[in-house]
């Protein structure tokens, strides 16, 4: 698989960004928990949000492909940064396949362009992986919509300006009775939860938001009513894609602190990297490191030639997911006690991992979809 020249200076960009911004304080926006406006302002500057936005709605217009080289070299700089393009990512995507021109003329601009922080709300107490357990419901009124309900664990909750709120719209309907509401979060009604102190990707921003009789103009929808729910699940494929590449950027950053540290580290008079248990770590990184991306890519360009992409999609996801765990270790391994030890970046990656195998759907969810995908088309590739 060959990487187009587009691709591949985009990556080098994100590569040079990443190594030159974010990399240097990633160890500082870990202890202090901080969201770092400063570097989105910078990668909105470079193009860096909305990478699958077509160019006459004032994005790149880049392929899946492309995007998810961004996420890998993002991540590989710090992965709350990473996530934070992931999440513009699909609420774009959302904008693009489902929005009204006067919906994507009001925000479209300002979310790229990082002046405008969003919120993708689905999870609530009783509805993580089962999103059809939702309760937060939307009723019409003479001038268009009250909410009410609550979501947890909702990324940038303590700082968005507007979420993308899923709410029960038919409470007979099941799956087909969810809509998208765009939804002001400084609205009268609406109150957050404090922020969370999380594992790791502690840089990202995660809490509470919560809607007492929050009244919705008629145009606050996006798309039809009762069609949320497969509008929020049509764009999982590329987000599991995304957060693949985030693991492999964690890996890739893991691997490479891990080769620099066994040349310099001596013990018995000469370089740990000269010991075949040692060896065999580093090997054990790199060749799944590079398997994961290979799914990656191999996932993002199914979704890019309009292929049936689910499968490899939860593959890729799957798979990487748990590689950055079990290979941060490997790496907190090779830095024998120092890789215990907060302000060494292998320790912050171990944390950072954990999140890739739970969320975008849970590692064991993927492989009931993957498991599904086989039963009903069959196991030839």
């Amino acid at each position: 698989m060959f990487l187009t020249e587009t691709c591949i200076q985009v990556r080098d960009m994100t590569r040079r960004f990443a190594e030159d911004v974010i990399r240097p304080m990633a160890e500082e926006l870990d202890r202090e928990e901080r969201f770092p406006a400063e570097i989105y302002d910078q990668m909105a500057e470079l193009g860096l949000f909305g990478i699958g936005v077509p160019e006459e709605m004032g994005g790149p217009g880049f392929d899946t492909m492309t995007y998810a080289l961004v996420m890998e070299e993002l991540s590989r700089g710090y992965a709350s940064v990473a996530d934070q393009c992931g999440l513009v990512e699909l609420i774009s995507t959302l904008l693009v396949q489902h929005g009204t021109p006067a919906q994507r003329d009001r925000w479209l601009a300002d979310v790229l362009a990082a002046k405008t922080r969003v919120a993708y709300c689905i999870t609530e107490p009783e509805a993580g992986t089962d999103v059809s357990g939702i309760r937060t419901t939307a009723v019409r009124d003479s001038d268009g919509w009250v909410l009410n309900g609550g979501k947890i664990w909702i990324h940038n909750a303590p700082v968005a300006d507007i979420g993308f709120v899923l709410a029960r719209t038919d409470p007979e309907a099941g799956r087909r009775g969810m809509s998208i509401f765009i939804v002001d979060l400084h609205a009268d009604g609406v109150s957050r939860g404090p922020k969370e102190h999380k594992m790791g990707q502690r840089a990202s921003q995660v809490g509470a938001l919560n809607f007492d009789d929050v009244r919705l103009p008629a145009d606050a929808l996006l798309g039809q009513e009762g069609r949320g729910f497969h509008m929020m699940m049509s764009v999982l494929d590329k987000g599991r894609v995304g957060i693949a590449a985030l693991a492999v950027g964690i890996g890739q950053a893991g691997l490479e602190a891990a080769v620099d540290y066994a040349q310099q580290r001596k013990q018995f008079s000469k370089p740990i990297s000269e010991f075949q248990g040692v060896q065999w770590l580093l090997a054990d990184i790199a060749k799944d490191v590079e398997a994961a991306r290979l799914l990656v890519l191999n996932a993002a360009h199914k979704i890019d030639t309009l292929a049936d992409a689910t499968k490899f999609c939860s593959m890729a996801k799957c798979f990487a997911g748990d590689m950055a765990v079990a290979r941060t270790a490997d790496a907190v391994q090779v830095f024998g006690g120092s890789g215990y030890i907060r302000g060494f970046e292998v320790e912050r990656l171990y944390r950072d991992a954990k999140i890739t195998q739970i969320y975008e759907g849970t590692n064991q969810i993927q492989r009931m979809i993957i498991a599904r995908e086989l039963l009903a088309k069959g196991a030839v590739a």
